[in-house]
């Protein structure tokens, strides 16, 4: 653990713990915009060394990067963009079971079952073509 933690450092966690209370209660999910906090560099390193790491990394290649982390602290998920230029383009830390963005699109769900019924009968007939040409 992190000695000496700023007043702002603190004022995050407590809300953390509220946050995870809302979820544990009735599953509401919140996030708390880091880039609009006035954080010092070294808040930001204390805050990501109390919260520390998670097993679950993943990274989305979309108009640029994003980077979502799990902490060490389950329900809490560091999340961040990157434009095309690399640069930070938003930074927040989730309080969810799963991020958002993370989810498929409810709405591209049945267009993909469409599709890979599509891709299996196509190569069910490719491959009954193959038998028939062999024997």
């Amino acid at each position: 653990m992190v000695a000496g933690l700023g007043g702002g450092v603190v004022a995050i966690l407590s809300e953390l713990v509220n946050l995870l209370e809302a979820l544990a209660a009735d599953a509401t999910a919140a996030s708390i915009d880091l880039q609009s906090l006035p954080m010092s560099a070294a808040d930001r390193v204390q805050l990501q060394q109390v919260l520390g790491e998670g097993e679950v990394q993943s990274t989305l290649t979309a108009q640029g990067i994003s980077r979502i982390r799990e902490t060490s602290v389950s329900g809490v998920w560091w999340v961040e963009h990157f434009g095309q230029d690399g640069e930070l383009v938003a930074e927040s830390i989730e309080v969810t079971l799963i991020p958002d963005i993370l989810k498929a699109a409810a709405d591209e769900i049945a267009p993909a079952a469409r599709d890979l019924r599509v891709r299996i009968d196509a190569l069910t007939a490719e491959d009954h073509t193959r038998s028939h040409v062999t024997n």
